[in-house]
This record gives C-alpha cells, sequence and structure tokens, in this order.
C-alpha cells in the first residue's frame, strides 16, 4: 500500500510539475512577443525569447487541451516570417539578429491548423481563419526566396499551402490575395514549376494540366507536360503534347530546343536537321547549335558509310559537318568541342578507311597490295588532318580526357611513341582525379 502511494504521489507530482512548466513557458513567451510588438527595432531580441519559449511551450500535454498554445506558436511563427521578408526586402537589419527557426511560415500554418481543430466558438475560428489568411504573402515571398535558392521541395509547400489557403478562405466566404483570377492561375504555375523541379511529378501534373485546360499562355507548362508523360511512358506517346505546344507557340525557342532533344533522342535525322535548321535562323549566334548540327551529320557520314551506302551521299554529309564545326570555331575560335569534333570527325574517317583497308590484309594480289597501301595512305593523311584540332583543344584544355585519349592513340598509329607515352601519363594523371599544370601544345 505505501508503495502504490508513494506511485500515486509521484504521478500526480510529474502532472503538476509540466503543468507549472507549460505555464511557465507559455507565459514568458506571450510577455516576451508582447515585448517585441511594442517595440520591434529596440526589443527585437525578444522575438527569439518568444520563439524559444513557445517551441517549448506547445511540446507539453497541456498544449493540446485548449487552443491558446498553439494559436500563439502560429502568431509568433508569423511574425517571424513577416519579419524575414521585411529583412530580405527592404535591407533593413540582418537575418542573424532573427531566431535561427527553419520555415517558420509552414510552422505557423501548420500551428493554426492545430488551434483551429481545438477552437469551439465560432468568433474564435473566424480569428484563426483571418490569421491563416494574412500568412498567405509571406509564404508566397519565402516560396520565392527558397525558388531562388533552387529549395524546390520548400518552394512547393509553401506555394501549393497559399492555394490551399485561397480553397480555405473561399470555402469560408473570406478575402485571399488570390481573388483576382490572373494571381490565381500564376500562382498555380509557379506551384507547378516547383513540384516538377522538386520531383512531386503527380502535383506538377495536377497543377499543369489545370493550366493546360484554361490555355494559360506559358510555354513550359506544356515542355513540362511533355517532359513527365515522355518519363512516364514514352517519347513517342509524350510527343503530341509538344507538337500541339510548338504549334501554339511557334515563336518559342524553349519548345524548339525540346523538340531537337526530342528527335536527337529517337535519332531521326531528317526532322532533326529541320528543326536545327529553324533554331540556326531564330538564334544565329548560338554556337552550340552549330556543333550539334555537325555531330548530326557526322553521324550521317558514319552510318552511310558503314552501310555501304553512296559514298558521294556519305561525304556530302562529311563536308556538312566540317561546315558546321568550322562555323562554330569561326565564332568561338576557343571551342573545345567543336575544335575536337573536327579531329574526330578526319580520325573516325581514319577508323572507317582502316576497315576498309584491314579487309585487303589477306589479298597478296597485285592489285590487292596496290588498294591496301592506297588505303593505308589515305589512313595517315586522314590522322595527320586530324591532328591539328586534337593539339589546339589540347591546348585549351589540358585536362579533356576524350583529347588526350585521341592524342595518345594517334601518335601510337604513327609509331611516335614517346609522344604517345606522354600523352598516356598525361592521361592517367586526369582519370586519378589529378590535373595537368600546363598543356603540352602552345596555346596560340
Amino acid at each position: 500500500m505505501k508503495k502504490s502511494f508513494l506511485l500515486s504521489f509521484l504521478l500526480v507530482g510529474t502532472i503538476v510539475l509540466n503543468a507549472q512548466d507549460y505555464k511557465s513557458e507559455f507565459s514568458s513567451a506571450k510577455k516576451a512577443f508582447t515585448a517585441f510588438q511594442l517595440d520591434m527595432i529596440g526589443n527585437k531580441a525578444k522575438l527569439t525569447d518568444a520563439v524559444t519559449a513557445i517551441t517549448k511551450a506547445v511540446t507539453f500535454q497541456e498544449a493540446t487541451l485548449t487552443p491558446e498554445a498553439f494559436l500563439k506558436s502560429g502568431e509568433i511563427m508569423a511574425e517571424l516570417a513577416n519579419q524575414i521578408v521585411t529583412t530580405k526586402q527592404l535591407g533593413v537589419g540582418s537575418l542573424d539578429d532573427l531566431p535561427k527557426t527553419d520555415n517558420p511560415e509552414l510552422i505557423a500554418f501548420e500551428h493554426f491548423m492545430k488551434a483551429m481543430d481545438m477552437a469551439v466558438k465560432p468568433a474564435e475560428k473566424k480569428k484563426i481563419l483571418k490569421l491563416i489568411g494574412a500568412l498567405q504573402n509571406s509564404l508566397s515571398n519565402i516560396g520565392v526566396y527558397n525558388y531562388d535558392e533552387q529549395k524546390y521541395e520548400m518552394a512547393f509547400k509553401d506555394f501549393s499551402t497559399v492555394i490551399a489557403i485561397h480553397d480555405m478562405l473561399k470555402n469560408a466566404g473570406e478575402v485571399s490575395t488570390l481573388d483576382v483570377e490572373a494571381d490565381y492561375l500564376n500562382q498555380v504555375y509557379i506551384s507547378g514549376l516547383a513540384a516538377f523541379n522538386g520531383g512531386y511529378d503527380a502535383e506538377a501534373e495536377k497543377y499543369f494540366t489545370m493550366l493546360a485546360d484554361k490555355k494559360y499562355d506559358k510555354p513550359a507548362i506544356y515542355e513540362s507536360l511533355y517532359n513527365l508523360k515522355a518519363k512516364k511512358t514514352s517519347p513517342e506517346e509524350a510527343y503530341p503534347i509538344l507538337e500541339n505546344a510548338r504549334k501554339q507557340f511557334p515563336e518559342d525557342l524553349s519548345l524548339l530546343f525540346v523538340e531537337i532533344n526530342h528527335y536527337l533522342k529517337l535519332q531521326k535525322m531528317d526532322q532533326l536537321i529541320q528543326r536545327l535548321e529553324t533554331a540556326i535562323k531564330m538564334e544565329p549566334n548560338n554556337v552550340s547549335l552549330y556543333s550539334v548540327m555537325g555531330n548530326v551529320y557526322d553521324n550521317l557520314h558514319q552510318k552511310t558509310t558503314k552501310d555501304n551506302g553512296d559514298p558521294v551521299v556519305a561525304d556530302g554529309y562529311f563536308t556538312k559537318s566540317l561546315e558546321y564545326f568550322n562555323k562554330a570555331i569561326e565564332m568561338d575560335p576557343k571551342n573545345v568541342e567543336a575544335l575536337y569534333s573536327i579531329g574526330a570527325l578526319y580520325y573516325n574517317k581514319a577508323a572507317l578507311t582502316s576497315q576498309k583497308m584491314n579487309a585487303l590484309s589477306e589479298d597478296y594480289s597485285k592489285e590487292g597490295l596496290k588498294k591496301f597501301n592506297d588505303l593505308k595512305a589515305q589512313v595517315f593523311k586522314q590522322f595527320d588532318e586530324s591532328l591539328p584540332y586534337f593539339q589546339r583543344a589540347e591546348a585549351i584544355n589540358p585536362n579533356d580526357t576524350n583529347t588526350l585519349i585521341a592524342l595518345k592513340e594517334i601518335y601510337a598509329k604513327k609509331d611516335q611513341l614517346d609522344l604517345s607515352k606522354e600523352f598516356k601519363t598525361r592521361l592517367e594523371l586526369v582519370q586519378g582525379g589529378g590535373k595537368n599544370d600546363k598543356s603540352y601544345f602552345p596555346n596560340n
């Protein structure tokens, strides 16, 4: 009996102690917050005191019995969010002077909702609803900051909460910051972008589909819907979305680039060339477009040659490829990609010629030997034609592995083994995580 009495006494003592601790923390939070509100500049430290105390108060069981603690927490966190926005927008004060609490705007919303669930009186619920509505601006602004800092997950939570609050306010007949349809659709749009970049595919698809149904005038929604559909099914099944968007926004470069990538993935060269030509007309100073076109014609040249196609057609593709790569170098003489690509163009041609040469290696007839030697001469001529471009590329970037591999192999084939060994050593250094301090070839 004595043990039971003692245990009961200890339990009651613990409950009383917790209740006192809760009241103490809650009271401290209220007093500190009131002091801050009376002088937000002179008593700025009081906001930190208020956040610290209310954060402890809401952890007690007593906080779940009435709405007061979570309501006060919502008010304090909402003010912290407001201070963050004000500091960033006006450049007054420092964020270092504010409490270090992550996502106070979302905590405020969560705690207001908990207070709403516990509230009984209609007037009390109406008051909380107005406080929730006042959060929209802070949520929207902090969402923008998060998006700009590429914190897409948090930006999505901020933006989508603004929409959730809007729906809540409308159901209650209250005013929302999104009452103008253009503002509402823009909020849906930025929520979709944040969802897409944050990996919330289902939510992104929902928002962008809503906007597409409204014929919203933003090409990015159709680009995203295409990408989401292609990820879920296939590029072919997703293409109608892109095709319709291109008709709706024929001058939009971003959609054109998506279409270029679409045909690049599918290796549909005719359509790809057509779209690249359109892109070059629209953006003639974009060096990368000329490099991509050069690669397309290089692929066509290699495929036609390997398939024993018309050599005249193959040479035409080679010439076109060279023309586009040279154009890229003309626009940017230090374009390593284009320089390497021309070297690779000649190198790949040499490789294809080598295959023809090797096919004659066992033909010891006079005619066979002549063809073999002629092809061998062609191979070394093509290697010599590729070499200056690889050298120029190495002079600009001595740590490009593709360039180093090409130089190592060419010098080996030319029996210049010292040079081949030199570039083998340089290549191994880069592959091992190191860097060559300087180029082997002078950068003129």
